[in-house]
């Protein structure tokens, strides 16, 4: 087996926290309808729709129309979409930087919509660090679906045997390995520190 010498990132839950409460419970007072307006109109699985490609605009329009009395609020998930990211996730950020000063190639695959990614991205200098990152929402493809892996490897131009996949979710990490890759389901910084030093890149 080669040595790993390449990293490949999640973005959500591995770099960055993430999650629409942090933006509503700005903009709606009362827990009990904000519980609800969470678990009935912007749902995590709604915005789903945005990381598997689908026009942020139509997915606006649909749900509108469905929760019209809720129409600026809803406006407002996409207006301020960047308010659902409150920060880094604690030492990962370290870690890439650590990563990048020795060389390390780093890529990322995400599932993340076009446009939130489009409002994201610019706003966050350390993704400058990586040789490129394949976005779900821009290709149509969502991990786990073996198609995204099989794309990021030919983009990357990377040997998967030699790539360490690092990712929140068990079922995108078995994906990666069943293409071929390393895979770290990752809990906390300092479990992934423990093995990127196991595999040397550290």
């Amino acid at each position: 087996m080669p040595p790993i010498t390449t990293a490949i990132f999640d973005i959500g839950h591995v770099l960055f926290q993430w999650d629409p409460r942090f933006l509503f419970e700005k903009l709606i007072d009362d827990p009990e309808e904000l519980d609800w307006f969470l678990d009935n109109v912007v749902t995590k699985d709604w915005h789903f729709q945005a990381d598997a490609g689908r026009p942020l605009a139509l997915m606006l329009e649909e749900r509108i129309a469905e929760f019209p009395d809720h129409e600026k609020l809803i406006r407002a998930y996409a207006e301020r979409w960047n308010e659902t990211v409150p920060g880094p996730i604690s030492g990962s950020h370290e870690i890439v930087r650590e990563l990048s000063g020795r060389g390390v190639p780093l890529y990322a695959i995400t599932n993340f919509g076009h446009e939130f990614w489009a409002g994201f991205r610019p706003e966050q200098p350390i993704f400058d660090l990586f040789a490129d990152i394949l976005v779900s929402g821009t290709e149509k493809l969502m991990k786990p679906d073996a198609a995204i892996y099989a794309l990021s490897i030919e983009r990357f131009g990377v040997d998967p045997a030699a790539s360490l996949f690092i990712d929140d979710r068990i079922e995108n990490v078995r994906a990666a390995e069943a293409a071929g890759m390393h895979g770290h389901v990752f809990q906390d910084a300092e479990t992934l520190r423990a093995e990127l030093e196991r595999v040397e890149l550290l």
